[in-house]
């Protein structure tokens, strides 16, 4: 288990002002590195992730029977960040009866003649499930804040596109998560900080590597080019949308292994801190329980 303290270094405080330089994409544990040295830190890392993935398919089981609460994890980040690593890696040991994954692509017609959160809506987890969300309604306040242009295909009514329009998207979302946290959504939101060099070397890995040609679409480097006004919109949607009930973590994506480790850690915390327990049965249904397991003895 991660010390929480350790932990917090990643959340954004509500009402702060994000500035993505002052996280270090790289981190590798900081004062730990130094004492255990890199590669036994690395050993620990990984054995924690386990330990952590054993805990998540166990809570999944008290998740289930309890029927109160959902899990929503949100991941966003640039490509080639390690989204897809994070959901296969950290929740390789839930049972997929109880985890839904969605991929959230270029709107459809029909999602563009809806209001921005609904195709994000109807894929929300139910109780007693988890849901993942590769990429998300941020979205509409990522790629679109970077690509105004792409509002001209959300029949919006007429009104200026200025910095008041993307406030009241923030407040939008700002509601809309607060509204499922009182239904019983726990909200975790992941944003992987990769840096620009390392997402070089990635690309360069999947153009060396045939295995990974798929992988490579020349659109990732047409977005590469639009690097700082990337990191200008995730700075105001983290600063902006980073709350009690919904908070924001800026996970270290330079080194998969730290990334995975620290997000397992962190939703099995916040898991954890949900104290759950299996229902208790009633008087009734434990006589009915013995009189089943009577016939089942004779």
């Amino acid at each position: 288990m991660i010390d929480k303290k350790l932990l917090e270094q990643f959340r954004v405080a509500p009402h702060t002002r994000v500035r993505l330089k002052d996280y270090d994409p790289a981190w590798c544990g900081g004062k730990l590195q130094h004492k255990l040295g890199k590669d036994t830190l690395k050993k620990k890392a990984l054995a924690l992730l386990e330990q952590n993935r054993q805990e998540m398919a166990e809570v999944q089981n008290l998740l289930y029977a309890n029927d109160v609460y959902s899990i929503l994890i949100i991941l966003q980040a640039m490509d080639a960040a390690g989204k897809d690593g994070i959901i296969k890696h950290v929740m390789s040991g839930v049972n997929p009866q109880g985890c839904q994954v969605f991929s959230f692509k270029q709107p459809s017609a029909e999602e563009l003649d809806h209001n921005f959160l609904w195709r994000c809506s109807k894929c929300l987890p139910e109780r007693g499930r988890i849901g993942i969300f590769n990429r998300s309604y941020y979205e509409e306040v990522l790629v679109v804040k970077v690509h105004p242009e792409y509002l001209d295909k959300q029949q919006l009514p007429p009104g200026k596109r200025n910095e008041k329009f993307w406030e009241g998207r923030y407040d939008d979302i700002n509601a809309f998560e607060q509204h499922l946290a009182r239904s019983g959504t726990v909200i975790l939101k992941f944003f992987l900080n990769l840096s620009k060099g390392e997402q070089k070397q990635r690309f360069m890995e999947r153009l060396d590597t045939p295995e990974k040609y798929w992988k490579f679409s020349p659109s990732d480097m047409a977005e590469r080019a639009y690097w700082d006004d990337y990191m200008r919109a995730f700075e105001d949607a983290l600063s902006a949308t980073s709350t009690a009930w919904a908070p924001w973590h800026v996970i270290p994506a330079d080194r998969k292994w730290v990334a995975r480790t620290v997000v397992a850690e962190i939703i099995c915390g916040a898991i954890r801190d949900l104290h759950l327990a299996y229902p208790t049965v009633s008087k009734e249904r434990m006589k009915a329980l013995t009189a089943a397991r009577r016939t089942l003895a004779t």
